[in-house]
């Protein structure tokens, strides 16, 4: 995998990793040299190497995959990022391994075009890759899932935040598809509700200029990147994917495991999560108002309702045991 430090596609690429070790598979992961991830991956008993996945002057990388696929002889190489199906590309031959991409969101196909198959995480994605011209029987569906265990709350004392205010959570990269300014404004229209903003990214001193100047700041938390998702989510009364562009919404899928009630804006990945007033709300993209009305909406039973329809959802359709089969299958229908 060639990802950044942190990020959506990066934790699931740890959950799936971690979830091979438990079945008859072996593996061998290739990744970046970020500590919190390699000290993670060891932890659970993954094999690894090391590689800096740099431009055209890193001979080291496509150098060291050669020699590892040679002594290897895997099945399939599955590539993350599409610097890393590039690099695999050049370092694999006509009479080597499968090679199989998996798309985390809406890419050009330039990076993939030697790969053998490529994954989309959505039915939109695969779609999207039918569109630019990639074979229908070398596109596949594969969902990603998430953890459901449970944590403690977070102390709301240690963030200043009141322990009897409806709390609405949004979590994701501080950028401008997430449409974190949108929630803000939204914030605007719920003057009894706090938020915590659990990310980082490049518009953060943005949104802390915005929330001053729609005066709400001191209901508003930045949590910066956390790990502690699960323990957010039990805090949480409602959480919030206001995203412009969203491929997935991986924080969708996080909060029915963890029986949380879901507003979203109607951008590809929630359209086609989430089924309206059963397991979350749909808004407008870019409208505080409808978000602001959703939020309101979800007090009470009807949150109760959402909840318990998206655990369905989840445990139907996302669960680590439902797509970890779906993988195994995909991997022994393509190995030659």
């Amino acid at each position: 995998m060639c990802g950044a430090e942190t990020g959506g596609a990066e934790e699931f690429f740890v959950r799936l990793a971690t979830a091979f070790v438990k079945t008859p598979i072996c593996q061998k992961v290739v990744i970046r040299a970020y500590p919190d991830r390699v000290n993670e991956l060891k932890a659970k008993g993954v094999d690894m190497e090391l590689l800096p996945f740099g431009r055209r002057l890193d001979f080291r990388t496509p150098f060291t995959l050669r020699r590892i696929i040679r002594e290897w002889q895997p099945d399939v190489v599955l590539s993350w990022m599409g610097r890393a199906a590039e690099v695999c590309s050049r370092s694999l031959t006509e009479s080597g391994p499968v090679h199989v991409a998996r798309l985390g969101g809406y890419y050009k196909l330039k990076y993939f075009e030697k790969c053998d198959h490529l994954i989309g995480n959505t039915m939109g994605m695969v779609g999207y890759i039918g569109k630019l011209g990639w074979p229908e029987s070398a596109t596949h569906y594969l969902p990603n899932f998430v953890s459901p265990e449970k944590s403690k709350e977070v102390d709301r004392a240690t963030l200043a935040t009141p322990q009897d205010v409806p709390l609405v959570l949004g979590l994701g990269r501080l950028h401008a598809n997430k449409a974190f300014d949108v929630l803000l404004e939204s914030m605007e229209m719920l003057p009894k509700h706090w938020l915590w903003i659990a990310g980082a990214g490049p518009e953060e001193r943005s949104l802390r200029v915005r929330a001053k100047e729609l005066g709400i700041e001191k209901r508003i938390r930045f949590l910066g990147w956390r790990r502690d998702v699960a323990s957010l989510l039990a805090s949480a009364d409602v959480l919030v994917c206001p995203s412009r562009k969203e491929p997935l919404g991986n924080v969708i899928i996080e909060s029915w495991a963890h029986e949380v009630p879901v507003v979203a804006a109607a951008s590809a990945g929630p359209r086609e999560l989430i089924s309206h007033e059963k397991d979350g709300l749909l808004c407008e993209v870019n409208n505080p108002v409808a978000i602001a009305d959703a939020v309101t909406r979800v007090d009470g039973d009807m949150g109760a309702r959402l909840s318990v329809q998206g655990l369905r959802n989840y445990q139907e359709n996302f669960s680590e045991e439902v797509v970890v089969k779906k993988y195994l299958r995909f991997f022994e229908s393509v190995r030659r």
